[in-house]
């Protein structure tokens, strides 16, 4: 009996976050990073100021701890523990933009200072500007190579460039150094994926999965590790669990993907059609059904023409969508 394959109804793996980590900070101090170098210099009134600025920002009091730290650095420019203070505060408030240009003047007037270089590329990471944060990682890391955050957050960097070589260098790092952080090995597991290295991205999901919430951003990798191993039943469980709790389009698909693989073609097309409710616009869910229709098509002896003609339809719907689709401009083609 011929069965058109689901293959060309999808181009390519089902597409991971870019950065597959929490870009946390690392401070241990409420409000304010941990300081390793001194201050520049000054013991005047700037450290009254300063020092002001710091209980202020423990406190909860955003507005006077800036204030503060402005003041200081009215009186000594180049203090370096005010121009952090400053960038924290913007930080805290996600204006991105400010605290990159504080953290950045802080990592100038003292470039041994690791939090100054962390944050600095934490900002750069967050403002997309990828390339400049990876630069101001190394020199964090210079300052602290076994930094976990640092290396997990470059790793990241690295793999959101397609460098994966250089992630999987730092992604391998971050897991010795904090074998129990289910960030750093849902990191690691999309390098692996990346690299083909399919089987031990597995093997990294299922760790991630001990120490860290079942996130619909895990298990959806995690099935994708799976179907690249040809492990389709383990992958329409995983899926069939999501979808219970976190139902999207993308999960409604990829179990469609699944029963498809398993043959069984009325449950992906039920898949698929429960993808398209939730987003009517979601183009790998209207290949899966002009793919079905294609195979009811075909299993009626080219009789059921309103098979064909419905996946005609939804194949043409999904080109409309999403113009790059050899795969299905072929089977187009091919069908109409």
């Amino acid at each position: 009996m011929h069965r058109v394959a689901h293959g060309v109804a999808r181009l390519g793996a089902l597409a991971l976050l870019a950065m597959p980590l929490a870009l946390g900070a690392c401070s241990n101090k409420p409000g304010s990073a941990s300081r390793d170098g001194i201050s520049g210099p000054g013991n005047g009134p700037e450290i009254l100021h300063l020092a002001a600025g710091e209980g202020a920002l423990v406190a909860g009091d955003r507005r006077r701890a800036l204030d503060e730290f402005l003041r200081a650095l009215a009186i000594n420019p180049v203090l370096v523990d005010a121009h952090l203070g400053v960038a924290d505060i913007y930080r805290l408030e996600g204006d991105y933009g400010r605290a990159e240009g504080k953290y950045a003047r802080a990592a100038q007037l003292q470039p041994e200072n690791f939090d100054a270089q962390y944050y600095h590329g934490l900002m750069l990471h967050l403002l997309d500007r990828v390339t400049d944060a990876i630069g101001a990682y190394l020199r964090a890391l210079a300052v602290k190579p076994d930094d976990f955050q640092s290396n997990l957050n470059i790793s990241a960097a690295y793999y959101q460039l397609g460098e994966n070589a250089q992630a999987l260098v730092f992604g391998e790092r971050a897991v010795r150094l904090n074998p129990r952080s289910g960030p750093a090995r849902v990191n690691l597991a999309a390098v692996y994926s990346d690299m083909g290295r399919h089987g031990e991205a597995v093997v990294e999901y299922q760790q991630a999965t001990e120490f860290m919430e079942l996130t619909p951003r895990l298990l959806l990798g995690y099935a994708e590790a799976l179907k690249n191993n040809d492990r389709f039943e383990e992958m329409r469980s995983t899926l069939e669990q999501l979808v219970r709790t976190s139902p999207s389009a993308p999960a409604h698909e990829r179990l469609g993907y699944a029963h498809f693989k398993l043959e069984q073609y009325d449950q992906a097309m039920s898949s698929f059609q429960a993808a398209l409710r939730l987003e009517p616009d979601y183009f790998p869910a209207l290949n899966g059904v002009g793919v079905c229709e294609l195979n009811l098509w075909h299993w009626s002896d080219k009789r059921d023409v309103g098979a064909r003609d419905r996946a005609v339809a939804a194949l043409r719907r999904s080109l409309a969508i999403n113009r790059n689709q050899a795969p299905i401009e072929e089977l187009l083609t091919r069908y109409r």
